[in-house]
């Protein structure tokens, strides 16, 4: 298998690094609830992608303040943090895969749509901030994915251009602003399946784990 050789690594973080997105989606499950939303843990699902105030305004257009809405968003992300902690560990592989990428002198970024309250949670928590060039989160871009800002970001902060950069995804909406921004992706498979990234061209293969035989010919170029 033939893969090109990148300059940058740019790493989404939530089902992505840690798998987590089913910690995620039962929090905003229970919050949306008991605001009246009366969503199924499917439709809470299909959801969660977005900045936390954007999904708040898809759900409840209008009904809440800027400063509701950071108050919903925080203690989402508290009753998130207090479940997941016991669980907190990168995905199987990925401790090696960023020594290796960084012993290599690959540039790797996050970027994701999460506030630094939960970047923070993870960096800290799991000792790992010193692999990271650069960091982009929710409170860093006007528009987030689908759209392309998050990972152009990422790749200018790099001072790499995005066509030297691969994208880490595990959704549909994170493989489709890679897609935009003109990156190619690799998709791991948390939560996702396959047939649901058939119109992202721009992916280039899915992984389980870390310790996927694509990435073990992905370091081959170096």
């Amino acid at each position: 298998m033939a893969i090109k050789k990148y300059k940058a690594f740019l790493f989404d973080l939530n089902g992505t690094m840690i798998n987590d997105m089913p910690y995620h989606i039962k929090a905003w499950h229970r919050i949306l609830n008991e605001l009246g939303a009366n969503l199924s843990i499917e439709k809470v699902k299909q959801e969660c992608y977005g900045k936390n105030h954007e999904l708040l305004e898809r759900i409840f257009s209008g009904r809440f303040t800027e400063k509701e809405k950071d108050k919903m968003s925080l203690e989402k992300e508290r009753q998130y943090q207090e479940e997941f902690r016991p669980h907190l560990k990168l995905i199987n592989g990925l401790p090696r895969f960023l020594k290796r990428s960084n012993a290599a002198g690959i540039k790797m970024a996050i970027g994701s749509a999460a506030i630094m309250f939960n970047i923070d949670f993870v960096l800290d928590g799991l000792g790992i901030r010193k692999y990271f060039d650069a960091i982009v989160s929710a409170d860093d871009v006007k528009q987030s994915k689908p759209d392309a800002e998050t990972w152009l970001k990422c790749a200018e902060r790099l001072n790499i251009k995005h066509s030297d950069c691969i994208v880490f995804e595990d959704s549909p909406k994170g493989a489709e602003s890679a897609l935009n921004a003109g990156i190619q992706c690799i998709i791991i498979t948390t939560l996702h399946e396959k047939h649901e990234f058939s119109n992202y061209k721009n992916v280039i293969g899915f992984i389980n784990d870390f310790e996927d035989s694509l990435i073990k010919h992905l370091l081959k170029n170096y």
